[in-house]
Protein backbone atom coordinates (compact mmCIF):
# COMPACT_ATOMS: atom_id res chain seq x y z
CA UNK A 1 0.00 0.00 0.00
CA UNK A 2 1.16 3.52 -0.37
CA UNK A 3 1.46 5.85 2.30
CA UNK A 4 1.24 9.61 2.42
CA UNK A 5 4.73 10.49 1.51
CA UNK A 6 3.71 8.54 -2.26
CA UNK A 7 1.57 11.42 -2.50
CA UNK A 8 3.78 14.44 -1.65
CA UNK A 9 3.75 16.50 -5.23
CA UNK A 10 6.65 18.40 -7.19
CA UNK A 11 4.74 21.52 -6.09
CA UNK A 12 6.04 24.95 -7.09
CA UNK A 13 4.62 26.42 -3.54
CA UNK A 14 7.69 24.36 -2.44
CA UNK A 15 5.56 23.19 0.55
CA UNK A 16 6.42 19.18 1.08
CA UNK A 17 4.46 18.37 3.99
CA UNK A 18 2.73 19.41 7.26
CA UNK A 19 2.75 17.74 10.64
CA UNK A 20 1.23 18.02 14.55
CA UNK A 21 2.38 16.47 16.95
CA UNK A 22 0.97 16.29 20.69
CA UNK A 23 2.67 15.20 23.81
CA UNK A 24 0.44 13.80 26.68
CA UNK A 25 0.50 12.14 29.79
CA UNK A 26 -1.51 9.58 31.88
CA UNK A 27 -2.32 11.34 35.57
CA UNK A 28 -2.14 7.18 36.44
CA UNK A 29 1.41 7.18 35.96
CA UNK A 30 4.51 9.14 36.59
CA UNK A 31 6.52 10.38 33.39
CA UNK A 32 8.40 7.56 31.42
CA UNK A 33 11.91 8.48 32.60
CA UNK A 34 10.75 7.65 36.09
CA UNK A 35 8.89 4.33 35.23
CA UNK A 36 10.32 0.95 36.37
CA UNK A 37 10.14 -1.74 33.34
CA UNK A 38 7.73 -3.50 34.98
CA UNK A 39 5.18 -0.22 35.52
CA UNK A 40 5.81 0.74 31.61
CA UNK A 41 4.78 -3.04 30.78
CA UNK A 42 1.70 -2.56 32.19
CA UNK A 43 0.53 1.25 31.17
CA UNK A 44 1.91 0.21 27.36
CA UNK A 45 -0.01 -2.93 27.46
CA UNK A 46 -3.27 -0.99 29.10
CA UNK A 47 -2.96 1.65 26.46
CA UNK A 48 -2.91 -0.93 23.27
CA UNK A 49 -5.79 -2.83 24.84
CA UNK A 50 -7.62 1.07 25.11
CA UNK A 51 -6.62 1.73 22.16
CA UNK A 52 -7.89 -1.46 20.23
CA UNK A 53 -11.46 0.24 18.72
CA UNK A 54 -8.84 2.96 17.25
CA UNK A 55 -9.83 1.87 13.66
CA UNK A 56 -13.41 1.81 13.96
CA UNK A 57 -12.93 5.57 15.28
CA UNK A 58 -10.42 6.45 12.81
CA UNK A 59 -11.29 4.62 10.13
CA UNK A 60 -7.49 3.31 9.05
CA UNK A 61 -5.81 0.39 9.63
CA UNK A 62 -3.34 0.40 12.04
CA UNK A 63 0.05 -1.59 13.40
CA UNK A 64 1.38 -1.96 16.79
CA UNK A 65 5.34 -2.39 16.77
CA UNK A 66 7.23 -2.76 20.13
CA UNK A 67 10.33 -1.13 20.26
CA UNK A 68 11.79 -4.47 22.34
CA UNK A 69 10.84 -6.47 18.79
CA UNK A 70 11.99 -3.78 16.20
CA UNK A 71 15.06 -4.62 14.66
CA UNK A 72 17.76 -1.75 14.64
CA UNK A 73 17.07 -1.02 10.57
CA UNK A 74 13.61 -0.75 11.42
CA UNK A 75 13.74 1.79 14.04
CA UNK A 76 16.33 3.88 12.06
CA UNK A 77 14.11 3.22 8.99
CA UNK A 78 10.74 4.87 10.79
CA UNK A 79 13.52 7.55 12.08
CA UNK A 80 14.13 8.60 8.47
CA UNK A 81 10.74 8.62 7.51
CA UNK A 82 10.44 11.10 10.48
CA UNK A 83 7.79 8.75 13.27
CA UNK A 84 11.06 8.13 15.62
CA UNK A 85 13.88 10.54 16.94
CA UNK A 86 17.03 9.41 17.87
CA UNK A 87 16.46 8.78 21.42
CA UNK A 88 13.80 6.32 20.40
CA UNK A 89 15.64 4.35 18.08
CA UNK A 90 18.19 3.86 20.80
CA UNK A 91 14.77 2.96 23.38
CA UNK A 92 16.11 0.01 25.49
CA UNK A 93 12.81 0.71 28.15
CA UNK A 94 9.33 -0.80 26.95
CA UNK A 95 6.82 1.40 24.78
CA UNK A 96 6.32 1.57 21.01
CA UNK A 97 4.06 2.90 17.96
CA UNK A 98 1.10 2.12 16.63
CA UNK A 99 1.03 3.41 13.36
CA UNK A 100 -1.78 3.62 10.58
CA UNK A 101 -1.21 1.62 7.31
CA UNK A 102 -0.60 4.84 5.25
CA UNK A 103 1.71 6.39 7.66
CA UNK A 104 -0.56 9.44 8.48
CA UNK A 105 -0.75 8.79 12.37
CA UNK A 106 1.05 7.49 14.87
CA UNK A 107 1.11 7.18 18.30
CA UNK A 108 4.29 6.93 20.29
CA UNK A 109 3.84 5.05 23.41
CA UNK A 110 6.16 5.68 26.32
CA UNK A 111 8.66 7.71 24.85
CA UNK A 112 9.89 10.53 26.68
CA UNK A 113 6.29 11.33 27.38
CA UNK A 114 3.18 8.39 27.69
CA UNK A 115 1.62 9.30 24.24
CA UNK A 116 3.20 11.23 21.33
CA UNK A 117 0.40 11.61 18.51
CA UNK A 118 1.58 12.97 15.13
CA UNK A 119 -0.70 13.20 12.04
CA UNK A 120 1.27 14.06 8.87
CA UNK A 121 -0.17 15.33 5.45
CA UNK A 122 1.36 16.22 2.18
CA UNK A 123 1.68 19.42 0.69
CA UNK A 124 0.32 22.65 2.88
CA UNK A 125 -2.16 20.81 5.45
CA UNK A 126 -1.32 22.40 8.66
CA UNK A 127 -5.24 22.84 9.66
CA UNK A 128 -5.97 19.18 8.18
CA UNK A 129 -3.50 17.99 10.47
CA UNK A 130 -4.65 19.50 13.38
CA UNK A 131 -8.44 18.39 12.85
CA UNK A 132 -7.20 15.11 12.83
CA UNK A 133 -4.93 15.46 16.02
CA UNK A 134 -7.85 17.34 17.82
CA UNK A 135 -10.31 14.71 17.07
CA UNK A 136 -7.53 11.87 18.37
CA UNK A 137 -6.94 13.53 20.84
CA UNK A 138 -10.89 13.65 22.23
CA UNK A 139 -10.32 10.05 21.46
CA UNK A 140 -7.88 9.41 24.11
CA UNK A 141 -8.84 11.42 26.32
CA UNK A 142 -11.93 9.37 26.69
CA UNK A 143 -10.14 6.34 27.41
CA UNK A 144 -7.60 8.52 29.73
CA UNK A 145 -7.46 11.29 32.28
CA UNK A 146 -4.39 13.10 30.92
CA UNK A 147 -2.09 15.17 33.40
CA UNK A 148 -3.47 18.58 33.70
CA UNK A 149 -2.60 22.11 35.14
CA UNK A 150 -5.56 24.62 35.20
CA UNK A 151 -2.60 27.30 34.94
CA UNK A 152 -0.04 25.93 32.91
CA UNK A 153 -1.75 23.33 30.96
CA UNK A 154 -0.74 19.94 29.88
CA UNK A 155 2.05 18.56 32.09
CA UNK A 156 4.65 17.06 29.78
CA UNK A 157 8.56 15.57 30.65
CA UNK A 158 9.94 18.52 29.25
CA UNK A 159 8.97 21.88 30.16
CA UNK A 160 9.34 23.32 26.19
CA UNK A 161 6.43 21.19 25.70
CA UNK A 162 4.21 21.99 28.59
CA UNK A 163 0.70 24.23 27.68
CA UNK A 164 -0.39 23.05 24.74
CA UNK A 165 1.94 20.33 24.50
CA UNK A 166 1.73 20.80 20.30
CA UNK A 167 4.15 21.29 17.57
CA UNK A 168 3.52 22.52 14.24
CA UNK A 169 5.45 21.96 11.48
CA UNK A 170 6.23 22.42 7.58
CA UNK A 171 8.49 20.51 5.50
CA UNK A 172 9.66 22.94 2.79
CA UNK A 173 12.34 22.64 -0.46
CA UNK A 174 14.38 25.75 -0.77
CA UNK A 175 17.25 25.36 -2.96
CA UNK A 176 17.56 29.09 -4.47
CA UNK A 177 17.35 30.46 -0.62
CA UNK A 178 19.93 27.68 0.96
CA UNK A 179 22.11 29.23 -2.19
CA UNK A 180 21.69 32.52 -1.49
CA UNK A 181 23.66 34.53 0.57
CA UNK A 182 21.03 36.03 2.82
CA UNK A 183 19.79 33.08 3.61
CA UNK A 184 21.50 32.37 7.57
CA UNK A 185 20.47 36.39 8.38
CA UNK A 186 16.42 35.44 7.12
CA UNK A 187 16.72 32.28 9.07
CA UNK A 188 17.81 34.04 12.05
CA UNK A 189 14.89 36.73 11.41
CA UNK A 190 12.62 33.80 12.10
CA UNK A 191 12.95 33.34 15.74
CA UNK A 192 11.63 36.59 16.27
CA UNK A 193 8.21 35.10 15.18
CA UNK A 194 8.76 32.30 17.92
CA UNK A 195 9.77 29.63 15.40
CA UNK A 196 12.47 27.92 14.53
CA UNK A 197 14.10 26.46 11.69
CA UNK A 198 16.06 23.21 10.93
CA UNK A 199 17.81 21.56 8.34
CA UNK A 200 16.19 17.90 7.84
CA UNK A 201 18.73 15.95 6.43
CA UNK A 202 22.54 15.99 6.01
CA UNK A 203 26.10 16.34 8.73
CA UNK A 204 26.90 19.00 11.00
CA UNK A 205 25.83 22.37 8.99
CA UNK A 206 25.56 20.08 5.68
CA UNK A 207 21.76 19.88 4.73
CA UNK A 208 21.56 17.69 1.53
CA UNK A 209 18.35 17.65 -0.52
CA UNK A 210 17.66 21.37 0.40
CA UNK A 211 14.83 20.57 2.88
CA UNK A 212 13.99 22.63 6.18
CA UNK A 213 11.42 22.47 8.59
CA UNK A 214 9.57 25.41 9.88
CA UNK A 215 8.44 24.95 13.58
CA UNK A 216 6.85 26.35 16.64
CA UNK A 217 9.37 27.00 19.69
CA UNK A 218 6.80 28.17 22.39
CA UNK A 219 3.63 25.84 23.73
CA UNK A 220 3.03 27.77 26.80
CA UNK A 221 1.02 30.93 26.99
CA UNK A 222 -0.44 30.31 23.17
CA UNK A 223 -3.12 28.62 22.04
CA UNK A 224 -3.14 26.05 19.70
CA UNK A 225 -4.65 27.96 16.90
CA UNK A 226 -2.27 30.98 16.89
CA UNK A 227 0.94 28.11 16.53
CA UNK A 228 -1.04 26.94 13.85
CA UNK A 229 -1.51 30.30 12.18
CA UNK A 230 2.32 31.37 13.22
CA UNK A 231 3.70 28.67 11.63
CA UNK A 232 1.77 28.91 8.67
CA UNK A 233 2.33 32.31 8.39
CA UNK A 234 6.18 32.02 8.53
CA UNK A 235 6.46 28.92 6.39
CA UNK A 236 4.36 31.24 3.73
CA UNK A 237 6.49 33.75 3.77
CA UNK A 238 9.73 32.06 3.58
CA UNK A 239 8.61 30.06 0.39
CA UNK A 240 6.80 33.24 -0.71
CA UNK A 241 11.07 34.33 -0.37
CA UNK A 242 12.14 31.22 -2.18
CA UNK A 243 9.90 31.63 -5.44
CA UNK A 244 10.76 35.56 -5.79
CA UNK A 245 14.63 34.87 -5.78
CA UNK A 246 13.72 31.45 -7.94
CA UNK A 247 11.96 33.46 -10.45
CA UNK A 248 14.62 36.36 -10.25
CA UNK A 249 17.17 33.45 -10.77
CA UNK A 250 15.02 31.91 -13.84
CA UNK A 251 14.76 35.36 -15.62
CA UNK A 252 18.57 35.95 -15.34
CA UNK A 253 20.15 32.25 -16.06
CA UNK A 254 17.53 30.03 -17.40
CA UNK A 255 19.65 28.42 -19.46
CA UNK A 256 22.41 27.57 -16.13
CA UNK A 257 19.50 26.19 -14.52
CA UNK A 258 18.02 24.08 -17.00
CA UNK A 259 21.74 22.91 -17.73
CA UNK A 260 21.46 21.76 -14.05
CA UNK A 261 18.31 20.26 -13.89
CA UNK A 262 19.01 17.74 -16.97
CA UNK A 263 22.91 17.02 -16.02
CA UNK A 264 21.26 16.09 -12.74
CA UNK A 265 19.21 14.16 -14.19
CA UNK A 266 21.47 12.48 -16.49
CA UNK A 267 23.32 11.23 -12.85
CA UNK A 268 20.48 9.70 -11.73
CA UNK A 269 19.55 8.23 -14.76
CA UNK A 270 22.57 6.59 -15.63
CA UNK A 271 24.75 6.12 -12.51
CA UNK A 272 26.05 2.82 -11.04
CA UNK A 273 26.92 4.08 -7.69
CA UNK A 274 25.14 6.74 -6.03
CA UNK A 275 26.00 8.09 -2.30
CA UNK A 276 23.23 9.66 -0.05
CA UNK A 277 24.33 12.89 -0.43
CA UNK A 278 25.12 12.96 -4.10
CA UNK A 279 21.34 11.52 -4.49
CA UNK A 280 19.94 14.00 -2.36
CA UNK A 281 21.40 16.65 -4.29
CA UNK A 282 20.75 16.02 -7.43
CA UNK A 283 17.25 15.08 -6.89
CA UNK A 284 17.25 18.43 -5.45
CA UNK A 285 18.12 19.64 -8.64
CA UNK A 286 15.31 17.26 -10.62
CA UNK A 287 12.24 18.29 -8.13
CA UNK A 288 13.22 21.91 -8.75
CA UNK A 289 13.72 21.23 -12.40
CA UNK A 290 10.21 20.00 -12.57
CA UNK A 291 8.34 22.76 -10.28
CA UNK A 292 9.87 25.21 -12.71
CA UNK A 293 8.93 23.49 -15.92
CA UNK A 294 12.99 23.35 -17.28
CA UNK A 295 12.00 19.31 -17.11
CA UNK A 296 8.72 17.16 -17.85
CA UNK A 297 8.81 13.74 -16.74
CA UNK A 298 6.60 11.06 -18.69
CA UNK A 299 4.70 10.19 -15.69
CA UNK A 300 3.97 11.29 -12.54
CA UNK A 301 6.46 10.86 -9.37
CA UNK A 302 7.03 12.14 -5.71
CA UNK A 303 10.79 13.03 -5.86
CA UNK A 304 10.25 13.14 -2.52
CA UNK A 305 9.73 9.14 -1.56
CA UNK A 306 12.70 8.53 -3.89
CA UNK A 307 15.13 10.88 -1.49
CA UNK A 308 12.81 8.95 1.91
CA UNK A 309 13.73 5.73 -0.44
CA UNK A 310 17.48 6.33 -0.97
CA UNK A 311 18.14 6.58 2.71
CA UNK A 312 20.92 3.79 4.28
CA UNK A 313 17.94 2.06 6.46
CA UNK A 314 14.89 2.26 3.80
CA UNK A 315 17.06 1.34 1.47
CA UNK A 316 18.14 -1.49 2.98
CA UNK A 317 14.26 -2.92 4.14
CA UNK A 318 13.59 -2.46 0.06
CA UNK A 319 16.37 -4.71 -0.58
CA UNK A 320 15.57 -6.86 1.81
CA UNK A 321 19.16 -7.93 2.83
CA UNK A 322 22.13 -6.22 4.86
CA UNK A 323 24.55 -4.03 2.74
CA UNK A 324 28.08 -2.48 3.00
CA UNK A 325 28.68 1.02 1.97
CA UNK A 326 29.45 -0.51 -1.83
CA UNK A 327 26.38 -2.32 -1.74
CA UNK A 328 24.91 0.51 -0.86
CA UNK A 329 26.07 3.00 -3.06
CA UNK A 330 24.73 0.53 -5.95
CA UNK A 331 21.72 -0.35 -4.65
CA UNK A 332 20.97 3.14 -4.16
CA UNK A 333 21.57 4.07 -7.62
CA UNK A 334 19.44 1.03 -8.78
CA UNK A 335 16.45 2.08 -7.03
CA UNK A 336 16.81 5.53 -7.95
CA UNK A 337 16.82 4.62 -11.91
CA UNK A 338 14.04 2.61 -11.75
CA UNK A 339 12.02 5.19 -9.50
CA UNK A 340 12.66 8.14 -11.63
CA UNK A 341 10.54 8.26 -15.11
CA UNK A 342 11.88 8.69 -18.27
CA UNK A 343 11.73 12.40 -19.70
CA UNK A 344 8.98 13.41 -22.05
Amino acid sequence: MSTWIDCVKNDPSNVVASRVRLVRNWDEYRFPSKLADEEADEMVRRLKDLFRDLPDRDGKDYDYHSFRSLKEIDRIALQERRHLNKTLVDKKTPGGIILSEDERVGLVLNADDHIRLSVLHEGAGLEECWEEADRLDDYINEKIYYAFNEKYGYMTAYPTNVGTGMKASVLLHLPSLNASQRFQGFMSDMSRFGVGVRGVYGRGKENYGDLYEIYNQKTLGVTEQEILDRVGYVAGQVADQERKIRTGTLQKHRLMMEDEAYKAYGVLKYARKLSVKEAMIFLSHVRSGTEDKLLTLSSPVSIYSIMIGVQPANLQRSAQKPLDQDELAMERARYVREKLPDLE
